[in-house]
């Protein structure tokens, strides 16, 4: 008989302990007591799970330029992947020149990936003067290979994140000066 009261006591204990541990954390996570806790509501303009996000990967572009994720964060992102030997993705080529002039004064970054080319230092910079290339080129690496795996398999891939890093489209094929402004445009004005 002692020793289920000793056992009674025990689990008394350890449930009263659960308990305040508990009510610890959540007054001490839920922040300014004074603010209604919400729980399940991302900070407004966030990537949430379940939503394509921009991967936390570094692109360095063939100047050495780095593009981390902490540096993207608020702008708009375009990732184009492409080959030099990629006939639609040298068409685009010159239209996307020109919308990366029109826009990167105003918050959009464009990444043109080359994916499955070992095009030299030299032949790169010829195929970009040759076709009006002037948003930077970055070299896939095994980091870019993983984190965009199924955006890969076909040339041209274009994909565009917003401000908050949600990918708001992904589509292969090539795209028109005219239809990549258009997908800009609503994405440059918001704040």
């Amino acid at each position: 008989s002692n020793t289920s009261t000793s056992t009674k006591a025990l689990i008394g204990a350890l449930l009263a302990g659960s308990v305040g541990v508990i009510i610890f954390l959540f007054v001490h996570l839920s922040g300014d007591p004074s603010k209604p806790v919400s729980i399940g509501t991302a900070k407004a303009g966030a990537c949430t799970k379940g939503e394509k996000c921009l991967p936390d990967v570094r692109f360095i572009d063939t100047t050495g330029v780095a593009y981390t994720h902490e540096q993207l964060h608020g702008k708009v992102i375009v990732v184009n992947f492409w080959a030099t030997w990629c006939k639609p993705c040298q068409k685009e080529i010159p239209a996307f020149s020109k919308v990366y002039d029109k826009y990167k004064q105003r918050g959009v970054v464009f990444l043109g990936v080359l994916t499955g080319d070992q095009a030299t230092s030299d032949e790169l910079l010829n195929f970009a003067s040759d076709n009006m290339m002037t948003y930077p080129i970055v070299r896939e690496n095994s980091d870019i290979r993983m984190s965009f795996i199924d955006d890969m398999d076909n040339l041209p891939t274009t994909l565009i994140f917003d401000r908050a890093g949600k990918q708001i489209y992904g589509r292969a094929g090539g795209l028109s000066e005219q239809r990549l402004s258009e997908l800009l445009e609503p994405l440059v004005a918001q704040k």
